[in-house]
């Protein structure tokens, strides 16, 4: 009986530190009082649990703000450099890892494009520790609170990465990498891993049901739920870029036709183009048509948002969500000239009640956003603890 006591002290315990420290690092600064009224806690819980979390490190009063005829109220927040975390995003066209502090700032990023390494896990592994090293150089390995990848395809339970746009199929990533890295490793799906972050940090962040679109090479979705709990947004992915909007029509990798990937990853709408471009790797070719005054340049830009918003308008009618996000680096090259498009596209292939109940944007999270995303699955570690990892 008193074991059995103790565990369950310990796990509510855990449980106030993650639901409080949750409350902080998603909404940002509060009070005590809005802790309390947040939470439904007692005010001598959260007064004991956040005492505990400024002597741990994890949070420190903010200034203070007026309260309704009382005594000014304390703020308290998440501190920033109570930790370091890693985010790597494994490209088809680059390996991006990112240093973030435990807020999510960026303090650094390593770019390595993959061209030469065909791919090979091997190869691609080795980038990835590289990276690591890279962003971590000239910080205390002690402050690493852990590594997140992101990858672009399904990670089974048991370490298994099948990835159809990097032709790996049941690459054991997680074992290959853990006796690399020296700090507690996550390894997910990197639409899954954006979609919450910008939920957290980005566009979606006022949504209660987004659809974070990865647009790349490859093309991915994430489908996020915003919750009014302790807890982040919780995410699914699909294979949205094999949703057919074309009856026969051009070839994909996946092996079906018609899918939306052949029609607007970066790759087949170069194909599409057809024509030699002067720069010589995908996203540098990407930036050359889109700019291009070229009349057959044009029409193949305003083909891609016309398939693009066929896809997302399939996406409105099936889940009804209240936000699109467009993310990826195509989208960061294509979004900002074919964003108005797009958005006519799916009025006019959306059901009109549903498409008026939709926002359609472009992400907000900058050039290293998947390697954010990443980045997010030790700090959720974080959260779902309130403790650093042993």
């Amino acid at each position: 009986m008193l074991r059995s006591t103790q565990q369950t002290t310990r796990d509510l315990r855990r449980h106030n530190r993650s639901a409080l420290l949750s409350r902080l690092y998603l909404d940002g600064p509060g009070s005590r009082l809005e802790l309390m009224q947040a939470s439904g806690l007692s005010s001598a819980t959260v007064s004991n649990v956040i005492s505990d979390l400024i002597s741990d490190g994890m949070v420190a009063e903010a200034g203070s703000v007026d309260s309704d005829g009382g005594r000014p109220r304390t703020l308290l927040q998440v501190r920033p450099d109570y930790g370091n975390v890693v985010g790597v995003d494994i490209g088809e066209t680059h390996v991006q890892v990112g240093l973030f502090d435990c807020t999510l700032n960026t303090l650094d990023t390593a770019t390595f494009p993959i061209a030469d390494t065909k791919l090979d896990p091997e190869q691609v592994v080795q980038l990835v520790v590289q990276g690591i090293a890279a962003v971590t150089a000239s910080t205390d390995a002690a402050s690493l609170l852990g590594v997140g990848v992101g990858v672009p395809g399904a990670v089974l339970s048991d370490g298994l990465v099948h990835a159809p746009t990097l032709k790996w199929s049941g690459v054991p990533l997680v074992s290959m990498l853990r006796p690399l890295v020296d700090a507690p490793l996550y390894v997910d799906n990197c639409a899954r891993t954006l979609g919450q972050a910008e939920m957290w940090r980005g566009a979606g962040r006022d949504a209660s049901r987004a659809v974070i679109a990865l647009l790349g090479v490859g093309v991915g979705a994430a489908v996020a739920t915003g919750s009014d709990s302790y807890r982040s947004a919780t995410s699914v992915t699909a294979e949205w870029g094999h949703t057919v909007v074309q009856v026969g029509g051009a070839a994909c990798r996946c092996g079906s036709r018609g899918c939306l990937e052949a029609y607007v990853g970066a790759e087949a709408v170069l194909g599409r183009y057809g024509k030699d471009l002067s720069a010589s790797d995908t996203e540098s070719k990407m930036i050359e048509l889109v700019g291009s005054s070229d009349p057959d340049a044009q029409r193949v830009v305003a083909e891609t948002a016309e398939y693009l918003g066929i896809g997302i308008s399939n996406l409105v009618n099936m889940l009804n969500p209240d936000k699109v996000v467009l993310s990826g680096w195509v989208s960061a090259v294509l979004g900002p000239s074919v964003l108005a498009a797009v958005r006519d596209a799916v009025k006019r292939h959306a059901l009109p009640y549903l498409f008026a109940q939709t926002e359609i944007e472009l992400g907000q999270l900058g050039n290293a956003e998947v390697a954010l995303g990443a980045a997010t699955l030790p700090v959720l570690q974080l959260l779902a603890t309130g403790a650093r990892p042993a």
